[in-house]
């Protein structure tokens, strides 16, 4: 066996995988301040107003990156749960349950600030556009899943019923991404996914790129501590936990 696939299998147990979350955890939310204070300043401040919105579009900054990753969360699940299904990885689970919020947020982030900025644009604050509306589809998706794990008590059937639903609600995610192609929408076709001729100017390209990856990382950031913290709820009662638990006790007493 490699190095590569022992320290995958390493990742799979728990005791191994909580301790190197709290040291990735603050890299993580470190890369994403790094990234956002510029992209933010870059977007905002430096970026070239547009021709027909004018400033307006500056709203992109926050929510074309939250509408990627609403969608890359859910890309994520379901590589997870194909994880846990196949090869019945418990930490796949974790994953699941703990981007479940996170996917959410994003997604409801997107549909906020969607219509914010369809106000000005469309004049009305929410249209049954095709990709609005598999983006809201997408949203209540996250939601049943969340409550699906929560309305069953037994936590490996929980698990696996959740990963089946997450399977099945990838047929979204390309409903979300072609459906600007598909119908007659309102919603602005795909401008930075064509990199041979970008329909959008650099000096806006650039920001809004460094702000997607800013959003990778507080991605990260959050699932780590979203993980460590459903750890801690589901073995309570371990061996490791209760061994962290003597350990820390045993350093605030030498302090």
């Amino acid at each position: 066996m490699n190095t590569f696939l022992k320290w995958y299998y390493r990742l799979g147990a728990p005791n191994y995988f909580y301790p190197l979350a709290g040291k990735s955890a603050p890299w993580f939310a470190t890369v994403f301040f790094l990234l956002l204070l510029p992209g933010l300043y870059m977007g905002l401040v430096t970026a070239p107003a547009d021709y027909q919105q004018g400033d307006s579009f500056r709203i992109i900054y926050v929510h074309v990156p939250a509408a990627w990753m609403s969608m890359f969360v859910y890309a994520a699940m379901a590589v997870a749960a194909v994880i846990a299904l196949v090869w019945r990885v418990r930490m796949a689970e974790i994953m699941i349950i703990s981007s479940i919020p996170i996917g959410a947020s994003f997604t409801l982030i997107a549909l906020a600030t969607g219509a914010l900025w369809g106000k000005p644009m469309w004049g009305a604050w929410w249209v049954w556009d095709a990709r609005l509306t598999s983006e809201l589809i997408l949203l209540f998706i996250y939601l049943g899943i969340f409550a699906l794990y929560n309305a069953i008590e037994d936590k490996r059937t929980a698990g696996r019923a959740m990963s089946l639903l997450t399977l099945v609600g990838v047929v979204n995610l390309p409903i979300i991404h072609y459906s600007v192609i598909w119908w007659n929408t309102l919603h602005q076709a795909a401008t930075v996914s064509k990199f041979d001729t970008p329909s959008i100017h650099v000096d806006m390209l650039i920001p809004l790129l460094i702000m997607a990856a800013a959003f990778q990382f507080l991605f990260l950031w959050v699932l780590m501590l979203k993980m460590r913290a459903n750890l801690l709820e589901q073995d309570v009662s371990n061996g490791w936990v209760k061994k962290i638990i003597w350990q820390k006790q045993g350093k605030l007493e030498q302090k």
